[in-house]
């Protein structure tokens, strides 16, 4: 392994960045400056940032790095498609402790290369500085949106249609799984491997998840701008009530909609766990939700991969879940929060 005290900060920077090539117009001048030079003409610019500490958003006990560098990259081009934006750059930021070598910073950056490739997003800068509590990644996304179709949070009204995408439940049945393995693998002998072959897709939903910029693509190419919408990254109660209550609404979802992958059914016996709680309150899906207009209703429904589980009620009906018997479960917020 070599240390990374051997390039020093400027010489890793260059080692992991120098085979770059710019894939947008709009990047004129990314990795070597004091600053990237970026030219957006006349569309709106979106920005937006995560910040991953090791022993708090994850875990490498489990976490491969080079997973972790696409996931990180990832998760903020999920926060510009949930503006109805194109993510066009990002900036990455590393905290490195010594435990770490050269060859663990190349396998992050060839993780954070393949989601770059992959969604078409240039790496046009960033920082690397020692640390003494783990590693840390903080990326920085830019993205670009059309005046007039920029999706905000705020925008929901009463009978609008409540959408997400994809399926729900399944990242945090992964993680439950990981953290169950760890516990079992933890003072027993290195040769014992857990059996993951029936569990692939909830792994694979907690350690390399996508953005749903196919979903983006398919809005517009029918020519649906959503009326809110947000990426599910806390649990989709929490996002639901993010936008009823920037829009001064209530909503009314129906359990039997919600959309589940039958590995999480499965996981979630197995861990005698409530399935549904899972989904509503799970987080790190990064599925989108969002609303629509009910005249959007037939353009909608013949797009693949999204589920209309209920509808946006005025403020005084309240935030409510309409469970199998028809039962009204009122919803709260119950979604990850690292600062708890």
């Amino acid at each position: 392994m070599t240390e990374i005290s051997k390039y020093g900060e400027f010489g890793l920077i260059k080692h992991l960045t120098e085979k770059i090539k710019l894939q947008n117009s709009s990047s004129l001048k990314g990795v070597g400056d004091d600053a990237a030079v970026l030219d957006y003409k006349d569309k709106r610019v979106l920005v937006t940032t995560d910040l991953l500490l090791e022993g708090i958003h994850f875990d490498l006990t489990y976490t491969p790095l080079k997973h972790l560098g696409y996931k990180a990259a990832v998760v903020n081009f999920s926060d510009i498609y949930a503006m109805n934006g194109q993510p066009k750059q990002i900036t990455v930021s590393l905290g490195v402790s010594k435990r770490f070598s050269v060859e663990d910073m190349e396998e992050i950056y060839a993780g954070i290369y393949l989601a770059c490739e992959k969604y078409g997003v240039d790496l046009v800068g960033g920082d690397t500085s020692a640390s003494l509590t783990g590693l840390t990644i903080s990326i920085t996304c830019i993205g670009e949106g059309e005046e007039g179709k920029i999706v905000y949070r705020n925008g929901a009204k009463a009978n609008d249609l409540i959408c997400v995408t994809g399926d729900l439940g399944s990242a945090y049945m992964g993680l439950q799984l990981l953290e169950r393995e760890k516990t079992v693998f933890s003072g027993h002998s290195e040769n014992i491997q857990p059996d993951f072959e029936e569990k692939k897709y909830i792994l694979q939903r907690q350690l390399k998840p996508e953005a749903r910029k196919d979903i983006i693509d398919a809005l517009r190419k029918k020519r649906i701008v959503p009326s809110a919408m947000m990426d599910i990254s806390d649990g989709l109660s929490s996002e639901l009530i993010h936008i009823c209550s920037q829009s001064n609404t209530g909503c009314r979802i129906y359990e039997d909609k919600i959309p589940i992958h039958y590995e999480a059914a499965v996981m979630a016996e197995e861990l005698n766990m409530n399935l549904v709680t899972a989904a509503l309150n799970g987080g790190e899906d990064y599925e989108l939700l969002f609303t629509v207009s009910l005249d959007d209703y037939e353009k909608i429904i013949p797009i693949e991969g999204v589920a209309i589980i209920g509808h946006i009620t005025t403020p005084e009906l309240g935030l409510n879940l309409v469970g199998r018997e028809g039962e009204e479960i009122g919803l709260k917020a119950q979604g990850w929060n690292s600062l708890t």
